[in-house]
């Protein structure tokens, strides 16, 4: 049932249970700044700052890592300025894991902002024009400033779609640039996790998977998914790269955020995921229930007394009603604003309601019932209609966020 853990200088995992119906497993990753008890949803916090919820919000909904930016970081305040107040731990004052991207994805949207080579890439800012460098020994250098427990290599992501022979060029040069990162390497506290691109194509994303994997990884981050392709090509892509990644380390799926995708991706072997998209839904008066997404501007809701959502134990919904949070995102004269509390009460929500959803699969895997507790969520969880669909492939793209 159980792996050995994979003991290392900054991270340590141990699988302590696994479904035997699907690859879905319960484990431990352990890192300088404590454990986190996996499968994981990590908040996303861009800025070093996860929108609207302050590190004690985060506490409280239970979150035992979140995920930074390196790219906008870079950008502001500079990475020397987070070093000089103790790396992000001290900055954004959580000390729990931190998980840090190497901001490639961001880089590589800007179009005819930047320009790569197998150097690096030459970039502009999007916010003034200045002009940046990055290379995988320079990302290195960067995260060692930022001091996360989990740092990830400078790849590249390929567009979806694009030709094969792009996707394949992209995933040459992110191989080369792994080795690039791994020889620099700067902090021994650090783990470095690996990152396998491939494109849509079953060979290559097996291949890709297969090379990173057997490069000495503290973990694997799989990229270039989830960025506009349908869900049933993106579910093939993990099934034939998850395989290849070793299976006594963490397995990590960028960008993956919709309740119901979050358990398709347990499912198929991954441990950590990571998205914007639980607090830009808030912030756009999405809430999530167990019976799917709600919209909390809608007149239904103005006289409800009860909570948003009667089973969840969130602050939010152990505090104000339904109807209390319509009013706040309705009480501005500009009805796109809302007063700013709705804002942390609704993100507050929607974290804690993915944070229980893992810990309800971790309990699961645990006991033996994930089949059960799987088909139970989606029985109630109606999926979201195709323009939610459509705004959660476009949210990795969206500059202010990851």
């Amino acid at each position: 049932m159980s792996a050995p853990p994979v003991m290392g200088a900054a991270l340590s995992f141990e699988v302590v249970g696994r479904d035997t119906a699907t690859a879905a497993r319960a484990g431990v990753v352990r890192t300088p700044h404590g454990d986190i008890p996996t499968p994981v949803f990590m908040p996303v916090g861009t800025h070093a700052t996860v929108k609207a919820v302050g590190p004690d919000d985060l506490e409280r909904m239970g979150a035992s890592i979140v995920l930074s930016n390196t790219y906008h970081l870079l950008l502001r305040p500079g990475p020397e300025v987070v070093s000089h107040f103790g790396g992000l731990h001290g900055f954004m004052r959580w000390e729990r894991p931190i998980l840090t991207d190497s901001g490639g994805f961001q880089v590589f949207s800007l179009g005819n902002l930047r320009e790569i080579s197998d150097d690096g890439v030459r970039f502009r800012s999007h916010l003034d024009g200045a002009e940046f460098v990055l290379t995988p020994e320079r990302v290195m250098e960067i995260e060692a400033l930022l001091g996360a427990d989990i740092i990830l290599p400078l790849d590249v992501c390929p567009p979806y779609p694009c030709p094969p022979e792009e996707a394949q060029a992209a995933t040459e040069r992110t191989h080369r640039w792994a080795e690039r990162a791994l020889a620099s390497k700067v902090r021994a506290d650090q783990a470095l996790f690996g990152i396998p691109q491939g494109g849509m194509d079953a060979e290559s994303r097996a291949t890709s998977a297969r090379f990173i994997g057997s490069l000495p990884f503290d973990g694997f981050s799989i990229g270039g998914l989830s960025v506009g392709e349908p869900k049933e090509l993106m579910w093939q892509m993990l099934e034939v790269a998850v395989p290849e990644l070793p299976d006594a380390k963490p397995r990590h799926l960028l960008g993956v955020g919709s309740p119901d995708d979050l358990l398709e991706g347990v499912a198929r072997g991954i441990d950590m995921f990571d998205c914007v998209l639980p607090t830009r839904t808030a912030r756009t008066g999405g809430l999530y229930t167990p019976a799917g997404r709600i919209n909390i501007r809608a007149a239904r809701w103005r006289e409800e007394r009860g909570p948003v959502d009667a089973t969840c134990d969130c602050y939010t919904c152990q505090t104000f009603s339904a109807g209390y949070l319509h009013h706040l995102i309705r009480a501005e004269e500009d009805e796109t604003k809302g007063e700013l509390l709705y804002y942390r009460l609704a993100s507050i929500h929607n974290l804690r309601f993915l944070i229980r959803l893992m810990e309800g699969a971790r309990a699961a895997i645990l006991d033996g019932t994930f089949g059960e507790y799987r088909a139970r969520f989606q029985e109630g969880f109606t999926p979201p209609n195709r323009e939610i669909a459509e705004e959660q492939r476009r949210k990795r793209g969206n500059r202010e966020d990851r």
